[in-house]
């Protein structure tokens, strides 16, 4: 339980990250064996009789606004029509799940099924059953293959992808326009137009920027990447103290300081952001296909588009996203409960089912099905399903990307204090690489 607990310690980070630029791909996972209910152990206690219900439990990631009243429904709908199954959903919050989730397995109570962005420290501690022993082919064979690489250690499949979505820089266009500058492409323009910005209003916030908790390895990821920069090499060694990566983390940090963005970093989370960027309070930030359905929702009315991330020296704008998994925990199940489970996932996989759940927070999907009735369903997102489906991913199959991600975020608040970019690299590389 050591890194597990050393991430509780840290405190619970959302969201791994994706970069859309092609490449680089894991081990191709094989699709899993017909699982017939095959167990991973011996079950603790006896298999159900005829009559009694299987109990299954799932805690799920809370996405938005509208995700609680989903799980609910979806519930209520698949215990109507499973009389043996009864399954029950703990919708949790990004800021408090990875605290949870440990509490529970330190107290021997880990969940069946877990909905959430990481799954290499629970693999790493054997906590884990391989995607092989819960998915049916059926639904393994709709999954993209890009999407299943990147949940591989050793050559097994240990998650299965949720949903994902991407990232680019959004930005209010009656801003701009009034303010008198073009879209920005490059860093220098970013910092040209925030300027040109705050001069115009001084009461609006020219750029966002969230580097808490909640999603600050993001914050760190949009600038690396688009310097050139990333957190490994190409044979997978950490270089988290890379000249590119320090200079991405510096220029990130000058834009809080001469007061061209939010005012709080460290505590204003994306959430925050789209709040004040459909309230017409944020110029521009960077953040997911999802923004559209979460100002929609929140009743605001913002002219806005979508454009590439800024990039610096030359280097081709990396887009941006994330993909969550599930992932069922080695609780000793009987061959009756893994059947079980495997309904689940055949039941949210349905087409119409889970093209419904992508749909209902912005997201995008896990599925080629999906893929295709999202974007018939609405045209806007056919150019996010084309992007999401050929994705780089960050290594988050290492173990180590766990404390990776914690210690970048607390690179930039302590940078945020006035802490030296290099020198905090540094020793996060130091202590990562041993």
């Amino acid at each position: 339980m050591k890194k597990i607990l050393a991430a509780l310690l840290a405190g619970a980070m959302a969201l791994s990250l994706v970069a859309c630029s092609g490449g680089d791909k894991s081990s191709t996972p094989t699709p899993p064996a017909n699982n017939g209910g095959s167990s991973a152990g011996t079950s603790t206690t006896p298999p159900s009789t005829s009559g009694d219900k299987i109990p299954v439990n799932v805690i799920a990631a809370e996405y938005g606004q509208n995700t609680k009243k989903w799980w609910a429904d979806f519930q209520t709908e698949f215990n109507a029509s499973h009389d043996d199954i009864d399954l029950t959903v703990e919708v949790i919050s990004w800021n408090d799940i990875s605290t949870v989730v440990t509490t529970r397995i330190t107290g021997n109570a880990a969940p069946d099924i877990l909905n959430i962005d990481l799954f290499a420290a629970y693999q790493d501690e054997g906590l884990l059953l391989p995607a092989k022993d819960y998915v049916s082919d059926e639904t393994y064979a709709k999954l993209y293959p890009a999407f299943l690489e990147q949940s591989v250690v050793d050559g097994t499949v240990w998650a299965i992808p949720d949903l994902a979505s991407a990232r680019a820089m959004y930005y209010n266009k009656d801003i701009l326009e009034a303010a008198g500058v073009e879209v920005p492409t490059t860093w220098d323009e970013l910092k040209d137009a925030c300027e040109k910005i705050k001069a115009y209003d001084s009461s609006i916030y020219p750029w966002g920027i969230d580097m808490t908790t909640d999603e600050g390895q993001a914050a760190a990821a949009y600038y690396i990447w688009n310097n050139g920069g990333d957190f490994t090499d190409a044979d997978g060694n950490w270089t988290l103290n890379s000249d590119a990566n320090v200079e991405a983390i510096e220029f990130a940090i000058s834009l809080v300081n001469d007061g061209l963005t939010n005012t709080d970093p460290a505590n204003e989370t994306r959430y925050n952001l789209q709040d004040l960027f459909g309230a017409g309070q944020l110029a521009m930030m960077i953040g997911p296909n999802s923004i559209p359905t979460y100002v929609a929702d929140g009743g605001y009315t913002v002219n806005y588009g979508f454009a590439a991330i800024p990039t610096n020296g030359g280097n081709p704008s990396v887009s941006a996203g994330v993909m969550d998994r599930f992932m069922v925990f080695d609780n000793n199940h009987s061959a009756e409960k893994l059947a079980a489970i495997t309904e689940f996932f055949d039941y949210f996989y349905d087409d119409a089912r889970y093209s419904e759940w992508v749909l209902m927070e912005g997201f995008l999907p896990a599925t080629s099905a999906g893929g295709e009735i999202v974007a018939k369903e609405d045209p806007a997102m056919a150019p996010w399903v084309d992007i999401v489906g050929s994705c780089k991913f960050y290594p988050v199959a290492k173990a180590e990307w766990d404390d990776v991600k914690t210690g970048i975020i607390r690179v930039e608040q302590e940078a945020l204090l006035g802490g030296n970019v290099k020198e905090l690299l540094d020793n996060l590389q130091a202590e990562i690489a041993g």
